[in-house]
């Protein structure tokens, strides 16, 4: 130890300061490469933050001890990427960040016994919106959102009432809103509001673009609709051939375009149709009358009937009639049908269908690709599977192309597949060389910088004891002058020679001595060679 301590005394303080200085940096560069390699990838957490909602999440992020990163003047927190997802839902549990839209948290921080009518609709219109905002930033896609609405006040005496409506602007974080999704903001408001109609709603973007006017009425917002779902109809069928023919031909093969011509027109049927073939007896009433009358018939008159007080006896002939009869009521039902049709769903008219199809290749001698025509029998049996997919019916017009032409040869191109190296992607590839050629930099400078700063430090303080070395290997006291500096050393012969200092040696030896070594060497070489070879060999 007091060796060592001796060595590090010998060095003198500048290769003590460089040998220091060398240390520290070697440590921070392995701090760095430790903890850059380590630690988890730091990830956004929230961006374009307010001041306020920035002291807030930070203050949140302290009490939690988890390490973040400021950026962008405090707009933007970076917090490690595994804890990102974490952080959030930990973050609106707090309500955090609260700044450009409130919510229904407005009501919570009011006295409700000081509010007047007045306030209390300002605050619930103030709250939808902010609502409403925060569902649209939830859109993927959508960096932020503002919603204006506009409620008109119930007048006493009008009978025209002003109906509602909205503005909002969405802010992109990439690319734009696609005509359904702005159909789907446009019903989500106004399922959101009373009395508010989809077609009062505007919708603009950050570049100033108008997505939806909302100044129409329902007839445009339904000839949009109607145009949306004859799209929606085409692509269907042409999906359909599209998927059909490649099932046989080959993927790419097939290109299928579909013109529909649909009516949306709202029918309403009422039939009442009797069939009198179809009667059934719903009933039967049968009577019976039976009747019988009996009438005398007097004998023949005589002047003895006439006289008075004559005994009459009436024992003429007797008269006897009956009558009976049968009636039947039969109560038939006829049957009857009612029918009150109301079609809503759209019916389609007339479609045209033009399907392109590529041919058959063949390899020739020279090893080239070449075009030949499909048959005239499987063309016939393509457009059959085309006729049955998009239900063909003569007699509504339909109309069905079925070409066979070259496909350009830019059809072809295959998507390239991502690169993969034994399982793994590029960025996990770069991420390793990445690490591999930090830990190879620290190999070469702590090889070819610091070993060789340490080992000519340590040779020099050899040197230097070497110095004070008498023959017998102790060390010879160093003469002084005045005020402690060392006295020279006096020359044995030749005081006039010159001295000399030899590059990256330490001490100072004669250049009567080094002419007398060159002599020596000139004479015997091999010898000379071999002394050199034992010393490094020795060094070694």
């Amino acid at each position: 130890m007091n060796s060592f301590v001796q060595q590090l005394r010998n060095l003198g303080p500048s290769r003590l300061a460089a040998l220091g200085g060398v240390g520290v940096g070697l440590l921070a560069f392995i701090i760095y490469f430790a903890t850059r390699f380590s630690s988890p990838p730091m990830e956004l957490l929230y961006g374009d933050l307010q001041t306020s909602d920035s002291k807030a999440i930070i203050s949140e992020l302290d009490s939690r001890k988890i390490p973040y990163e400021i950026k962008s003047n405090g707009a933007q927190i970076f917090v490690p990427g595994d804890q990102v997802q974490k952080l959030r839902v930990q973050m609106a549990e707090k309500a955090l960040p609260m700044s450009g839209t409130v919510g229904y948290e407005v009501f919570d921080k009011m006295d409700s016994l000081s509010a007047t009518n007045f306030m209390q609709n300002i605050n619930l219109i103030r709250a939808t919106e902010g609502e409403l905002a925060r569902t649209i930033r939830s859109i993927d896609g959508v960096k932020a959102a503002r919603v204006h609405l506009v409620m008109p006040k119930r007048e006493m005496f009008t009978r025209e009432t002003q109906e509602p409506s909205a503005a909002v602007y969405i802010k992109m974080d990439r690319g734009r809103l696609s005509k359904e999704q702005v159909l789907a903001v446009q019903n989500l408001i106004a399922a959101s509001v009373p009395k508010l109609k989809p077609s009062k709603i505007s919708i603009v973007d950050e570049r100033g673009t108008l997505l939806s006017s909302g100044v129409g009425d329902d007839a445009s917002a339904t000839l949009a609709t109607q145009e949306e779902m004859r799209l929606h109809e085409e692509m269907r069928l042409s999906r359909a051939v599209e998927q059909l023919l490649e099932s046989v031909l080959g993927p790419g093969k097939v290109r299928a375009e579909v013109r529909a011509d649909m009516a949306f027109d709202k029918t309403v049927t009422n039939q009442e149709i009797y069939d009198p073939d179809g009667q059934v007896a719903r009933s039967t009433v049968t009577r019976e009358n039976g009747s019988q009358t009996s009438e005398n018939q007097p004998d023949a008159v005589s002047v003895s009937q006439n006289l008075p007080n004559a005994q009459v006896n009436n024992t003429g002939s007797q008269a006897t009639s009956r009558e009976n009869g049968t009636e039947e009521t039969t109560n038939f039902e006829i049957s009857r049908k009612v029918i009150n049709k109301v079609n809503e769903a759209p019916t389609i008219n007339r479609l045209s269908v033009a399907v392109l199809v590529d041919g058959v290749y063949q390899t020739d001698a020279q090893g080239n690709k070449v075009y030949g025509p499909r048959p005239e029998a499987e063309m016939d049996k393509l457009s059959a599977l085309v006729r049955s997919a998009i239900g063909y019916d003569a007699n509504r017009g339909d109309q069905v192309e079925l070409v066979n032409m070259q496909f350009n040869a830019l059809g072809d191109i295959e998507v390239p597949e991502p690169w993969m190296f034994m399982g793994f992607t590029k960025e996990e590839v770069m991420r390793m060389a990445e690490g591999l050629g930090v830990a190879i930099v620290a190999v070469l400078v702590i090889l070819l910088v610091v070993r060789p700063l340490v080992s000519r430090a340590f040779d020099g303080a050899n040197s230097a004891d070497a110095k004070l070395m008498g023959p017998d290997g102790t060390l010879t006291p160093q003469l002084t002058g005045p005020g402690g500096v060392p006295a020279p050393i006096p020359e044995e012969e030749d005081l006039s020679d010159e001295l000399i200092d030899i590059d990256k040696v330490e001490g100072r030896v004669k250049a009567s001595s080094l002419r007398k070594i060159g002599e020596i060497v000139e004479k015997h070489p091999e010898e000379a060679l071999s002394i050199i070879r034992n010393w490094l060999y020795q060094e070694t």
